[in-house]
């Protein structure tokens, strides 16, 4: 076993190491992120070595101070997975007031998708609407959550404060992201196939962490 390649970190700065890595990375790469926006990026970047997020991740104007604003005012994210919702840093965001809900798992929300032939998402995003609370939505898995979250806008229904559309996938997941793209709601868009679970987590962390 060759070990002349490996660099020897002290686990208290494993995390520090690799942004060092990624900053330099894509420097090197010739991409420059605005500062407020680097932050969320390069977290991104860390949760899946993927540097194409540097340019796919998309934000609406003063979307990072928007979210921020809301999570020190006390919103709630709303995931449409329970992975997504682990991976939260609960404590971090209950300084603020603020909770972490996902209904997916909701025994009422199956049998409701199921009486009316819809998926557990659309109907989770329904009774997301229903809390009377602000909400940040971190969509990381089902394109139907944004759907059902656009179409309640168009109807008049609800409007979302803010979406964290980032599903991931082939079926719907483009367009759905389109939807917010050319809506006046305050995003953090992925655009194209990429995403997931862990991705919407890093976001939200993100910008817990930056407060």
């Amino acid at each position: 076993m060759n070990m002349e390649n490996i660099e020897f970190v002290l686990p208290s700065e494993i995390e520090k190491r690799s942004f060092e890595i990624i900053t330099k990375e894509l420097e090197a790469l010739g991409k420059i992120i605005p500062d407020e926006e680097a932050p969320v990026t390069k977290r991104v970047i860390h949760t899946s070595a993927d540097f194409e997020y540097a340019d796919t991740l998309t934000y609406s104007e003063n979307a990072i101070k928007i979210a921020r604003d809301m999570i020190k005012n006390g919103a709630h994210i709303v995931t449409d997975t329970n992975m997504a919702m682990a991976g939260i840093n609960k404590n971090r965001l209950s300084i603020y007031g603020g909770e972490v809900h996902c209904f997916m798992a909701d025994e009422s929300v199956a049998k409701e998708a199921k009486e009316r032939g819809v998926t557990r998402a659309t109907v989770s995003m329904e009774r997301a609407a229903e809390l009377n609370v602000p909400i940040i939505f971190a969509v990381g898995n089902a394109p139907t959550a944004l759907i059902s979250l656009y179409e309640m806008m168009e109807k008049g229904i609800y409007r979302p404060e803010f979406v964290i559309g980032v599903p991931v996938g082939f079926v719907n997941v483009v367009a759905a992201k389109e939807l917010f793209l050319h809506s006046d709601v305050p995003y953090i868009i992925n655009r194209g196939r990429k995403g997931g679970s862990n991705i919407a987590a890093a976001i939200v962390n993100a910008l817990v962490y930056g407060l």
